[in-house]
């Protein structure tokens, strides 16, 4: 009975598409500097732009001073500053801009989750002497995360961040950045240079905790949301809530950039409390805030069961059988959620999320049957090519999708040619100036009608490097920040090797090598079986001795491991060669140099 529909079963769609971006050309609109975008997502940026909010006396939230907002509460007893933003020059201008409303001295921060915590220097310099006296309270799990983020997946981690973020992007023209759907911008010119100085809480909790500052209670509710050590705030005296949760658009269940599950279940829970909080105003680490009771109620509800639409439907598809390209086409978000700004595609796309949902519950497979054991992807584009009777066959009627307006089918065609050879870096994504043309200008035309930020992003920075405007390589090797080295414990990054260990390379060697660090710390990567083993060091048969500054120098590639031997600024004890050859397996610059 296969292929036999049942009765009364659902029918799916019928030459439907996810509505992520528009058909035509008819909501192409040009932004104030040449930025050709969706009506909508220029629209949207009014909603971020540069402005001090004051919901309520005593309380401010700074917008549009970078991707996110720096808020500030006013109790008896003085200010509280609720984040930071990416940079000092960041925070400075915020607290700045705060000073123009009260004099209150600053005393106490808090941080709403791990992201945006990268200008607290500039609040204890404002502080002075009193810098010591300030208590920093977050959730207990910031610090692992920034070191998780930093440390491993960095290369990823970064090259997602730029293509999202529009930070390889022009400001202006056709191809220039409108906002981030978030924010109108990672980080203002006007603040540069950046300086980041991450500083740690000085008051953790992992539950739920009460406490008082500024002579004001605060209640703060663990709150998982793009961030496990996400928190909720609540000051039951001004009834106002500060949250990671309730963003100026479609929560994101799916970064384009790349992040782990985030479960709408759990996003669910937090949103909840924020409901059942009642309260009069809403301020957010993105986006206006939010006053009056029952407007917050309706739009937060409405916001709230918008996830939980994507979440029961993509489940009833998964139940039904559906792959994950019939669910894109299934869950789409019913008109009734066009009312609320809370609920529009500005950010990331129901269709992205839909995948994600049937990823973090089941997995890649999705029962498609070719997806079980696909053929190598470029042997699979070749042998397409060749199907389809050779390039210049695929060219044509990429080109010819493209002109008739089936972008999505034009995007398959055009990336046949791009991902059918091997380039000189050893990715498949080659192909002739005129293909890669092509595929650029299809993702252009996607980039226009799409309302989200994050896929108009991603598009265009990926066709500015696929037409050779941008050098994208240096965004696909791991590279250590010299300063990221000083700010970590030494054993950090020697454990990140690992993940740079070059199989071929470490074929047949069983080598344990153990690095002391003057601070008294030692570590040890044991290389067996081609991988890497972090350990205490202390059965290691091969060391090397080094202070932080040499490690910090030789992992930010600035000196040459072969050099610092020779010169002594590293040690080492037993056979000099097996220790370069060890070090040698590694896919660095400079440590196996």
């Amino acid at each position: 009975m296969g292929g036999v529909t049942q009765p009364n079963s659902p029918q799916p769609p019928q030459n439907s598409f996810p509505a992520s971006f528009d058909a035509d050309d008819s909501n192409l609109a040009t932004g104030p500097r040449g930025q050709l975008a969706h009506r909508s997502t220029i629209d949207h940026t009014e909603r971020l732009e540069r402005r001090v909010w004051q919901p309520r006396a005593g309380v401010w939230s700074v917008v549009g001073n970078g991707l996110s907002n720096q808020n500030f509460v006013e109790g008896p007893g003085g200010l509280i500053c609720i984040d930071s933003g990416e940079s000092n020059q960041e925070m400075a201008w915020s607290l700045a801009a705060v000073r123009k409303h009260t004099d209150a001295p600053v005393v106490g921060v808090l941080y709403t989750h791990f992201h945006y915590i990268g200008g607290t220097r500039a609040i204890l310099d404002e502080a002075g002497e009193r810098a010591s006296d300030i208590p920093i309270w977050g959730h207990s799990g910031i610090m692992g995360n920034l070191e998780r983020v930093g440390g491993e997946v960095k290369p990823a981690g970064g090259r997602g961040l730029v293509q999202q973020m529009a930070i390889a992007m022009p400001l202006d023209g056709p191809d220039g950045t409108v906002n981030l759907g978030l924010g109108t911008t990672w980080t203002l010119p006007e603040h540069a240079p950046f300086t980041r100085e991450v500083i740690a809480p000085t008051n953790t909790f992992d539950s739920a905790t009460s406490f008082e500052l500024a002579g004001l209670s605060i209640e703060a509710t663990p709150a998982p949301s793009d961030a496990d050590d996400s928190v909720t705030l609540w000051f039951p005296e001004l009834q106002l809530a500060v949250n990671n949760i309730v963003w100026p658009a479609l929560f994101n269940v799916f970064a384009i950039r790349g992040e782990e599950y985030r479960d709408p279940r759990i996003l669910l829970e937090g949103i909840d409390h924020i409901l059942g909080l009642g309260a009069e105003h809403l301020v957010a680490t993105h986006g206006p805030p939010i006053s009056g009771a029952s407007r917050i109620a309706e739009d937060v509800e409405a916001y709230r069961d918008a996830i939980q639409f994507m979440w029961d439907q993509t489940v009833r598809g998964m139940n039904r059988g559906l792959t994950g390209d019939e669910l894109t086409e299934q869950v789409q978000l019913p008109e009734l959620f066009a009312d609320s700004y809370l609920t529009q595609q500005h950010y990331g796309l129901v269709e992205h999320h839909v995948r994600q949902i049937h990823a973090g519950l089941r997995g890649w497979f999705d029962g498609h049957d070719a997806l079980l054991f696909p053929t190598p992807p470029l042997e699979r584009t070749q042998k397409l090519i060749a199907g389809f009777g050779g390039a210049e066959e695929v060219r044509s009627q990429a080109t010819a999708a493209h002109e008739a307006g089936d972008v999505r089918w034009a995007l398959e065609l055009a990336s046949w040619l791009v991902r059918s050879d091997v380039n000189e870096h050893g990715r498949i994504d080659s192909g002739t100036d005129e293909d890669r043309a092509l595929l650029a200008s299809i993702m252009r035309t996607i980039a226009q009608r799409t309302t989200s930020a994050n896929a108009r992003n991603w598009l265009i920075t990926r066709a500015l490097e696929l037409d050779g405007t941008l050098d994208f390589s240096r965004f696909r090797v791991h590279r250590f920040s010299a300063r990221d080295v000083m700010a970590n414990p030494p054993e950090a990054f020697v454990k990140t090797l690992r993940v740079l260990l070059v199989p071929e390379r470490a074929a047949g060697r069983n080598d344990h090598l153990r690095w002391e660090f003057d601070d008294g710390t030692r570590v040890g990567l044991h290389v067996r079986r081609c991988v890497a083993v972090p350990t205490d060091g202390a059965d290691a048969d091969l060391s090397i001795s080094l202070n932080l500054t040499t490690w910090s120098q030789l992992a930010g590639a600035k000196l040459a491991m072969s050099e610092a031997i020779a010169d002594g600024s590293v040690v080492v004890s037993g056979d000099v060669g097996r220790v370069q050859a060890f070090l040698s397996c590694f896919d660095h610059a400079t440590i196996g140099a």
